[in-house]
This record gives C-alpha cells, sequence and structure tokens, in this order.
C-alpha cells in the first residue's frame, strides 16, 4: 500500500470519528418516547400532558380531529414542557387524538419517523368536567325555599366574552339537587331544566342543599359534574302563637288558672279550718 492510500485511509476514519461523535449523532438511540400522555379538562379548560422531564431532546405535540389532517399549536413545538395547552385550538364537539413526538435538540433527521406516544381520543363536550355552581338560597313572600344557581363560567369565549356552561350545552343543561332535613343523613334527589328551582317544605325545618350540573346526553359517571359545597336554609323561629296556636294557650291558660284558683280555695279553707279549731279550743279552755 503506497503513502498516499495510507494517507487518505487516515484522513477518512478521522473524518467518520468527528462525524460519530458529533453531538447530533451522540444523540440517536437516546431519544426518550413520552409516557402516560392524557387530557385533563375542566370547564373546558383542556390540556394534554405527559411524561418524563426531557433531557437533551424535545417535544412536539401533533394533534387532530378524527379524519382531519394533523395540526400544531406553536407553544407545542420542540418544546422542554411536558404538558400543552390546547383550549383554543379543540372544537368543542368534535373528537380528537393527539401525538407526543420525541425529536433531538437538532430536529428529526436522525429519524426516519422520530419516536411517538399517542393519546386516547377525547371530545370536550363530552368529556370536560363541569366544575361545582355557585348557588343562592331565598325564602319568598310564601314561605317556598328558592335555589337561584349561577351557570359555571367556562374557559371558552365567543364575541369579546367568557360563555358560561349554558351558553354551550343550552337544553341539554340540566342540575341534579340533593338535599335532606338539618342533621339528617337520609337524602331526596331532583333533576331540574333550569338554573332556578322552588322547594315547599315544612316551615320549622332547616334544609341543606347541593348542586351539580346534569348533562343528559353523556355516559356513567361522566354525567353529573362536580357537587357544589352544601348550604342550608335558616331555621324559622316561631311565636307561642304561631307555634301551638290560639285555642291551645288558651286550655292551658285556662287549667292554670283553674289549679290557681283551686289552690287559694284550699288555702283559705284551711286557713278558715285552722282559726275554727283555734277558737274552740280557746273556748274549752275558758
Amino acid at each position: 500500500m503506497d503513502s498516499k492510500t495510507v494517507m487518505f485511509t487516515a484522513l477518512f476514519l478521522v473524518w467518520l470519528t468527528f462525524v460519530n461523535a458529533s453531538p447530533a449523532s451522540l444523540e440517536v438511540g437516546k431519544l426518550t418516547k413520552a409516557t402516560n400522555v392524557s387530557w385533563s379538562s375542566y370547564n373546558f379548560k383542556t390540556i394534554l400532558s405527559w411524561g418524563p422531564k426531557p433531557v437533551n431532546y424535545t417535544y412536539t405535540v401533533e394533534f387532530s380531529r378524527v379524519g382531519k389532517d394533523r395540526q400544531r399549536n406553536p407553544h407545542c413545538i420542540r418544546s422542554t414542557e411536558t404538558e400543552c395547552d390546547l383550549t383554543n385550538e379543540l372544537d368543542v364537539k368534535g373528537v380528537y387524538s393527539a401525538d407526543v413526538l420525541s425529536e433531538s435538540l437538532h430536529g428529526s433527521f436522525d429519524y426516519v419517523e422520530p419516536p411517538f406516544s399517542r393519546s386516547k381520543k377525547f371530545c370536550p363536550y363530552n368529556d370536560t368536567l363541569i366544575g361545582r355552581p355557585e348557588f343562592k338560597l331565598n325564602v319568598n313572600e310564601n314561605k317556598k325555599i328558592v335555589l337561584i344557581i349561577h351557570d359555571p363560567i367556562t374557559a371558552l369565549h365567543k364575541d369579546g366574552r367568557s360563555l358560561n356552561i349554558r351558553d354551550v350545552f343550552k337544553k341539554n343543561l340540566k342540575y341534579k339537587i340533593a338535599y335532606n332535613k338539618a342533621g339528617s343523613t337520609g337524602k331526596k334527589m331532583i333533576i331540574v331544566d333550569e338554573s332556578k328551582a322552588e322547594f315547599t317544605l315544612d316551615e320549622d325545618q332547616s334544609y341543606c342543599f347541593s348542586v351539580a350540573a346534569y348533562i343528559a346526553s353523556r355516559k356513567g359517571d361522566r354525567r353529573v359534574g362536580e357537587w357544589s359545597l352544601p348550604k342550608c336554609s335558616p331555621q324559622e323561629h316561631k311565636t307561642p302563637f304561631e307555634e301551638y296556636g290560639l285555642a291551645v294557650i288558651g286550655g292551658a291558660a285556662l287549667i292554670i288558672l283553674t289549679f290557681v284558683i283551686t289552690v287559694i280555695v284550699l288555702i283559705v279553707v284551711c286557713c278558715k279550718r285552722v282559726r275554727r279549731q283555734t277558737l274552740t279550743a280557746k273556748e274549752t279552755i275558758v
């Protein structure tokens, strides 16, 4: 082998060593696929999350509606974060899946297809958790307990305003109300169509109420949203006349008066008898 061949061979080996030792090449085979890819959604605030935290590589999220092309959120391309906010990217009634791609810091050119993990399918309309509603308890002039429910605000916007769950679900939104006498464990349940409900209950009792959104079109446990904190109606304090009535109070007063008169009569009779006995005793002595 002549000297030129030896020199070219040596240079080639040096170049090959340099290429194989480049940062991009060193990362080949060290990309970790995302794990635990899952959706979380609360009042339509929708987050895709996964793990682990990347070291010397990045993640890119691709999502698609069933039957449509893949899309990307600009904030979730070659990112070192482990979550992606897709709230404003999803159609409320669309069904979606998402891929989380693991890519080298220099892009995905080292792979024909970068390693990726796929999420389960997700539909905001069917899967978002509806948060606990707030409500007021009033007693109207007819002594009825009135619940006024405030529809929870969502993370969605339209025409410059925030939408509430009534704007999204419309007539499909109902409310489930649980109530019981204060201090009792037995609960009753009703479902109402509107954000207002009236109850005709015992006036002298305090009742406690809890409220949750109810979406009839959903399946299983997803029909019922998060339950509100309980609120109790005030217990009405009646006057004795309201509590027992005039007849009862009058009868009791008559009995007491009769008893007092009887006692007085007995005292008078006893006093007269003692006085008579005293006088009789004095006359006998004389």
